[in-house]
């Protein structure tokens, strides 16, 4: 697990210092190594590449897993971040066709393959990555991302200069992108929550979309997309075959070979254990596998909010090595600034994350295991239930006249209590699902019309605009069923571009890595082949609890759910107060970074709704985390 920077200057040279520079800013995701190289071509262009990483040694830990890394039989070169599960079989394939390695890690496995067999190379691994081959024959630089989206990787192209990181801060240090707020992708912040994928904050600045490879030659860039969950798949429609996931032995084998395979490393690998099903399933899995890991659990002084002891019951029962974090209000307001300063984007989640990450790596573990993925794959969320039933409600929605539904929503809006969930349906009822898909309004922050009074010039706002990523995973998932559609919206949207990129810089920023096996690759493909009847019924999750085969006890099963989250809504109504009042009052948001975009006495009645009780806290949060980002990062309009 690493951190990597690249600069390609076209007709040009690498401003002195600047890839040194770039790459040290890299340094608390890869606190043990760091190297840099820069290489020059003149045909047919003057060309000059260079390369940084900084390395996380999990995998052979000696020099020869030094990066840039490169391949003196063909000279390639590579900067790689993530860990390829199945990189020891891949080794003995190479090896058989009398291929010689030098070194144990998979970051030669990965250079050599590409060696090998090409693009084609990118379906035989199993894991998480994001990495660069430089291929000095075919004049180009290669770029790839796991098709989970799990490691992230930005680019930009800055005049005669394309940049690419595992960070939007590295490149922003670079001095080459200017600090501009992405309208795109300050609509997606304000309606999801975070950025989707390929938009960020940052004007100029790009994700690559999962399962995608981007080649730079001569200055043109071309993505090209080589997976996606929905590729190949065989629906299982009688619930009998498919797959090879549909009985619990056959989806147990996919289940524990997930959570096997991730156990390789040459380091200690520790497990964030909440005391939920999908946590306590990975604790279960590994404990059977002969290992005793450390487990770690975030315990709340307000007892309301703490789950201690369904975390100590697993932790007993597995005979871990458990360790409790103890969280109050005063721990958040000292560790807030550094929580806020090690986000790469700015999100309404993740301060958990970060909390649970600084414990562990503190007690020495760099490896740990995380239960997400498990709600979006076994079913585990209420849009599950609420949304395939919203959208029969949509469909007759749709019958209605415009006018007819305008009036009934307005109707609606006016006599139905205030409340975020209210103003939500009565969004539905006037757009249509047409416009507003019921996982949109699920998933929604702040409604259309909320959003347009944020603005100063509510012209610029553009629904379409806001959601046009998720409408083309919508049209992708029209051959599923209601159930499984949501599986992939949720996979594909607030996974990925909430959940998966706050668990990366959160973890990284502690230079710990952070694995996932409840959305491995296979494992993810096989459950969505299933009929989504399978998977939602009276015991939640049910697959997943079959999988386990009684491993886990009932009250753990069936105890009500709740996120593996901070208690916000207690914190800024007590001590954290006077912070958010501080950044979110109308004066300081209209002289702030995007005074001239967002409307101060806007921002400022929404905090005053939140303690008037009429809206959630995530609606003031996510204003307070994206001042505070815009201002650390000197982001402005």
């Amino acid at each position: 697990m690493c951190g990597i920077v690249g600069i390609v200057a076209k007709d040009t040279q690498i401003p002195a210092g600047l890839l040194d520079r770039a790459t040290q800013s890299l340094a608390h995701r890869g606190p043990d190594d760091s190297g840099t190289v820069v290489l020059r071509k003149s045909t047919p262009t003057s060309v000059e590449i260079g390369l940084g990483n900084r390395r996380l040694a999990i995998l052979d830990l000696s020099p020869l897993g030094h990066q840039p890394m490169h391949d003196p039989e063909t000279s390639n070169w590579i900067v790689y971040n993530g860990e390829i599960y199945n990189f020891r079989e891949i080794r003995r394939e190479l090896e058989q066709e009398g291929i010689h390695l030098r070194s144990h890690t998979d970051t030669e496995v990965v250079l050599r393959a590409y060696a090998r067999w090409g693009t084609a190379f990118l379906n035989k691994f199993r894991g998480m990555f994001a990495f660069a081959i430089w291929d000095p024959h075919e004049h180009h630089l290669l770029l790839a991302r796991d098709p989970m989206g799990i490691k992230p990787l930005y680019y930009a192209q800055a005049g005669p200069y394309f940049l690419f990181a595992s960070e939007v801060r590295t490149l922003l240090g670079t001095g080459l992108v200017g600090r501009k707020i992405s309208h795109s992708g300050l609509l997606n912040y304000l309606t999801f929550g975070s950025a989707y994928d390929p938009f960020t904050l940052v004007e100029g600045i790009h994700a690559l979309p999962p399962g995608h490879t981007l080649i730079w030659e001569n200055g043109r860039i071309t993505k090209t997309q080589y997976s996606d969950l929905l590729d190949d798949i065989q629906f299982d429609l009688s619930g009998s075959s498919g797959h090879g996931a549909t009985k619990a032995s056959e989806l147990r084998t996919l289940l524990e070979g997930s959570v096997r395979s991730q156990l390789v490393s040459d380091v200690p690998v520790g497990i964030f254990l909440s005391g939920g099903i999908d946590s306590s399933a990975l604790v279960s899995i590994v404990s059977r596998s002969g290992v005793t890991p450390s487990t770690f659990s975030i315990v709340f002084r307000e007892a309301d909010f703490s789950e201690a002891q369904h975390s100590r019951a697993i932790a007993q029962k597995f005979h871990t090595d458990h360790h409790e974090i103890t969280v109050s209000q005063d721990d958040v307001l000292k560790a807030l600034p550094d929580a806020l300063r090690a986000m790469d984007l700015p999100t309404m989640d993740g301060v958990n994350t970060f909390f649970v990450s600084r414990e562990a790596r503190r007690a020495g573990v760099k490896v740990a295991l995380s239960g997400l993925g498990g709600d979006e794959v076994f079913g585990g969320y209420s849009t599950f239930r609420t949304v395939p039933q919203m959208e029969r409600s949509a469909k007759l929605l749709e019958s209605l006249p415009g006018f007819a539904r305008t009036t009934m929503g307005k109707t609606f809006s006016a006599l139905a209590p205030k409340s975020d969930q209210n103003r939500k349906l009565a969004s539905l009822i006037i757009e249509g699902a047409s416009v507003l898909h019921p996982y949109v309004v699920a998933r929604m922050l702040f409604t259309p019309k909320q959003s347009e009074l944020l603005f100063n010039n509510p012209t610029e706002w553009t629904w379409q605009a806001a959601t046009a990523g998720v409408q083309e995973f919508l049209n992708r998932s029209l051959s599923l069923d209601p159930i499984n559609r949501v599986s992939y919206l949720e996979l594909r949207c607030y996974m990925l571009n909430t959940l998966l990129r706050d668990a990366d810089f959160m973890s990284m920023s502690q230079g710990l890595e952070l694995r996932v096996p409840l959305i491995d690759y296979q494992l993810a493909k096989g459950v969505l082949s299933l009929p989504g009847t399978s998977k939602v019924g009276e015991i939640p999750k049910k697959l997943l609890v079959a999988a386990l085969d009684g491993s886990l006890p009932n009250e753990i099963i069936y105890r009500p759910k709740r996120g593996f989250t901070l208690p916000f809504e207690h914190w800024m109504r007590q001590q954290l107060r006077p912070e958010i009042e501080s950044v979110l009052n109308a004066r300081n948001i209209d002289e702030g970074p995007l005074g001239s975009i967002l409307n101060g006495r806007e921002v400022e009645r929404i905090w005053n709704d939140f303690l008037s009780g009429t809206m959630s806290w995530s609606r003031p949060w996510a204003l307070y985390v994206l001042q505070c980002w815009c201002e650390l990062q000197e982001i402005s309009a």
